[in-house]
């Protein structure tokens, strides 16, 4: 069954699935091709007559990994596009709104894939939910000189403007807007809570598994200039431009941390676009008005250990190296031996990269927000692989969503979700959908004297926050990625 709304450019046909009307491949954004590949996205153009809006739009490029790519079937040049679920598209419902940003280390990542489906959280949380593509890779977040930085977060503000103009259409609220993303979007979140062109343009935000990876200007224009040296102009680079990454291991000692783990792309903290890192901003006052959840997941880098094919336990040569290298501070390999005294090579190895990568910088934003925080951590173990993964990355999205078993989630979940995941799914997507309406998830809010956390597993807690001996260690980190000075390899 179809069914028409207006909006700024036209009308749109969307389609009926399950009670929930649905519109896909929507321009929030003219396509940035030509000259304008490498810039600022600019707003889309109008169309005659009625456009349909049933299929999801094309990713922008990237590489194919992990079925991110390009689906079969799928080409074009407009990539920014969104997708909307709604219960009810009558301008006068004025329903909550959750916009969803797709992780995928700034590299990959498109809103189409099943697992980002926004069906049953729109259904059962009376809601209405948004998906859309950014810019990612090189297009996004690579150094151009003449090309703004940071062109996949500006990627991101044009579609909060759109929500802001247009989702009314379909029975949203532009006044009740929340933001919500997972790994790079939820750092991608974090990023937009310090961005003065995104002030006002949403009332709450939950950032799951911030990847607390910025860059300076410095590493970004190192990045780009040592690996695509032939790219200096941005009105002609190829087009598209999907480079392949260095081996690992092959990467440059002046990248530091970033380096050690191929990091290639992340925010840049540019003085204007991004003026200083998400902890400094919101630290200094920044979103006070924001509601905010931040989050992570117990066994974080479990996932990467497990999907990368660790061939043999981790030596502890391998330990000291993670720790001597990404543990904050002169001292902070010896601080991680003596929070953790029991903790043999693979559990420190794991621990530092998780912290790093994702714990501590969620959790960090919550003690440096200025406004009401929540926290919250996953500790429920995944069943696929046959458990090995624990509480890894990546499982909360399944969970929050309510698709089970669509997609990639089905390899951490299982093809038959248990009735411990059906229970916990549908008090997550409580929790979330709650707060979008209301800005409380259920919870008592956090404070650094009393650090109250959620804890999700089979039984949910609230407790005292469980990785304070992490927050410890990291309460001085920057989570700002620069070069290393050149007296280092001296």
């Amino acid at each position: 069954m179809s069914l028409d709304v207006r909006v700024r450019g036209g009308v749109l046909r969307g389609l009926r699935e399950s009670g929930i009307a649905v519109f896909r491949g929507v321009p929030f954004a003219a396509p940035p091709v030509g000259r304008d590949r490498l810039r600022a996205p600019r707003p889309p153009s109008a169309w005659d007559g009625v456009r349909p809006a049933a299929q999801f739009g094309p990713p922008p490029p990237q590489p194919d990994l992990f079925g991110h790519g390009a689906p079969a079937g799928v080409a074009g040049d407009e990539w920014l596009t969104v997708n909307v679920w709604t219960p009810d598209p009558d301008p006068a419902a004025k329903l909550p709104v959750m916009v969803w940003i797709h992780g995928g280390g700034y590299t990959i990542g498109r809103s189409g894939l099943p697992q980002y489906d926004g069906g049953h959280l729109a259904r059962d949380g009376n809601v209405v939910v948004v998906t859309f593509n950014y810019r990612v890779g090189f297009e996004g977040f690579g150094h151009v000189p003449g090309a703004p930085p940071n062109r996949g977060l500006l990627d991101q503000v044009a579609l909060l403007e759109w929500v802001r103009d247009d989702i009314a259409a379909f029975g949203g609220d532009p006044a009740r807007v929340t933001i919500f993303g997972e790994s790079a979007g939820g750092g991608s979140v974090a990023a937009l809570l310090a961005m003065p062109s995104a002030a006002g343009l949403f009332r709450g935000a939950v950032a799951q598994s911030v990847a607390g990876t910025f860059f300076t200007p410095e590493l970004a224009a190192d990045i780009a200039a040592e690996l695509w040296p032939d790219i200096v102009d941005p009105d002609h680079a190829p087009r598209p431009f999907v480079p392949d990454p260095p081996a690992t291991g092959t990467a440059p000692d002046r990248w530091g941390p970033a380096g050690f783990r191929s990091i290639l792309f992340a925010p840049v903290v540019d003085g204007d676009i991004l003026p200083r890192t998400p902890w400094e901003a919101l630290a200094a006052g920044a979103s006070r008005d924001v509601v905010l959840i931040a989050g992570h997941t117990r066994d974080e880098h479990r996932l990467f250990d497990v999907l990368g094919g660790q061939p043999a336990p981790i030596t502890p040569e391998q330990a000291r190296a993670a720790l001597d290298r990404i543990a904050p501070g002169p001292d902070g390999a010896r601080r991680y031996r003596e929070a953790y005294p029991q903790a043999g090579p693979g559990l420190l190895h794991e621990l530092v990269f998780s912290d790093w990568l994702f714990r501590m910088p969620g959790a960090r934003l919550a003690e440096a927000h200025t406004g009401r925080s929540y926290l919250y951590e996953l500790t429920w173990p995944a069943p696929g692989f046959g458990g090995a993964l624990g509480a890894c990355h990546g499982l909360d999205v399944p969970l929050v969503f309510g698709n089970l078993t669509a997609g990639q989630p089905g390899l951490l979940i299982g093809t038959e979700p248990g009735p411990d995941a059906v229970a916990l799914s549908q008090r997550m997507r409580s929790a979330w959908t709650g707060f979008a309406a209301t800005g409380d998830p259920g919870w008592p809010a956090y404070t650094r004297d009393e650090r109250l956390t959620q804890v999700f597993d089979t039984r949910d807690a609230v407790t005292t926050y469980p990785e304070i001996s992490s927050l410890r260690i990291w309460a001085d980190a920057a989570f700002l990625l620069s070069l290393r000075p050149s007296e280092d390899f001296d």
